[in-house]
Formats: C-alpha cells, sequence, structure tokens
C-alpha cells in the first residue's frame, strides 16, 4: 500500500508539473498593419542596395534569449501560437498543435515546428542592422511585440533561409497579404531599408489584400 502512495505521488508530481495552454488553431503575432496602413509604411522606406553582407555572422544577434521563468523565446511563441500546449517544468513543449500559415500545415511535435524570423537577420544586417549595437539586434532577433516571430513547417522556414521577398514567397499565396504587412511593419518599426527588388514584390503581394 505505501509503494503504491508513492507511485501515486510521484504521477501527481508529474502531472503538476505540467502546463496547459490553450488558444486558436492559427493565432498569428501582434500588430500586423492593416494594406493601407502597409502601403504608406512601405513608401516610407528607405529605398538603397543591400550592404555589409560579408561582415553578417549570426552570433552578432543573441537569441534565443530568456523571457521569463524557465521559458526562451522560441518557447513563448510556440505557446502563443499553439492551441492546447502543455509544457513541462523546463517549459519545454510536450504537446499541442501548430499551423503554418505559411504553407497550410498543421503539426502536433514541436519538434517539426521552426520559429522564423519574418525578417531574416542576415537580411536585418545588410538593411542597417550592421551600425546597431549587440544589445538592439538582441532585442530584434527575439521581438515578440510585432510580427516578426512565426511558427511554421521547419522544412519551409529552412527553404526560405535568408531570403526577402523578391527571392522567396510563402508557398502558399493566400498568405501573400498577410506576410507582405508583417514583413513592412517589421522593416518600417526597426527603420531598415528595402532594396528595389524587394519594394516592388512588396508592393505586388500587397496588391492581393
Amino acid at each position: 500500500m505505501r509503494r503504491a502512495t508513492v507511485m501515486l505521488a510521484s504521477g501527481l508530481t508529474a502531472l503538476l508539473a505540467l502546463t496547459l495552454t490553450t488558444g486558436p488553431a492559427s493565432a498569428t503575432p501582434p500588430n500586423i498593419p492593416a494594406a493601407s496602413t502597409a502601403t504608406s509604411r512601405l513608401a516610407a522606406l528607405t529605398v538603397i542596395p543591400e550592404s555589409h553582407q560579408s561582415t553578417y555572422d549570426r552570433s552578432l544577434f543573441p537569441h534565443w534569449i530568456t523571457i521569463s521563468g524557465t521559458c526562451n523565446t522560441r518557447e513563448e511563441v510556440l505557446k502563443r501560437d499553439g492551441t492546447n500546449v502543455v509544457t513541462d517544468s523546463s517549459c519545454a513543449a510536450v504537446s499541442g498543435s501548430w499551423y503554418s500559415p505559411y504553407d497550410g500545415a498543421t503539426w502536433s511535435q514541436a519538434s517539426d515546428v521552426d520559429i522564423d524570423h519574418m525578417v531574416p537577420l542576415a537580411e536585418a544586417w545588410s538593411s542597417g542592422a550592421w551600425a546597431w549595437t549587440t544589445s538592439k539586434r538582441q532585442s530584434f532577433a527575439n521581438d515578440l511585440g510585432g510580427p516578426q516571430l512565426w511558427a511554421v513547417t521547419d522544412n519551409v522556414n529552412q527553404s526560405k533561409s535568408d531570403q526577402d521577398p523578391a527571392e522567396w514567397q510563402p508557398p502558399r499565396s493566400s498568405f501573400d497579404c498577410t506576410y507582405a504587412r508583417a514583413w513592412i511593419q517589421v522593416k518600417w518599426y526597426w527603420g531598415l531599408s528595402v532594396d528595389s527588388a524587394e519594394k516592388s514584390a512588396l508592393s505586388s503581394m500587397l496588391a492581393s489584400c
């Protein structure tokens, strides 16, 4: 009887260590502007060629950082954008469901999901972040306040790599409008430039709104 009681107590301890976070099936990051606002902000961006590509180093954008308790930025996005997400005592997602708006796929394993930087770190570097402090680059790489971080299918994120919208667009074309609005918001908010091909691609994507 004593052994059974100990086993039950152990099981309850393990259960209590799990945290359930509920949310909509296709949560999206905050502060995505309306198409009209995005159009105005695109027009306000500085248009110049990219530069300093050869000096880019991913380590100059420290991430993922601790956000609260034991949870880092990746884990916070998984909780924010997932449905019925269960995390363990170290904040790792042990179950849940994640919808990837880039391709329309839904995943039940966190390992199948990457956290995409809407504006890739290398793209940001060559668009002006080369002149920032490391502290500002860290804030950019872990920005939860705008539409910079997205939970998406891992291999789709890898196919995007560091390409801008003139070079890569989501395979789900119905997402073009949202993607362009989010991209423009990040560039505008952080004071980054665009090149001419990138601006043209974004204008075309906004036309689908």
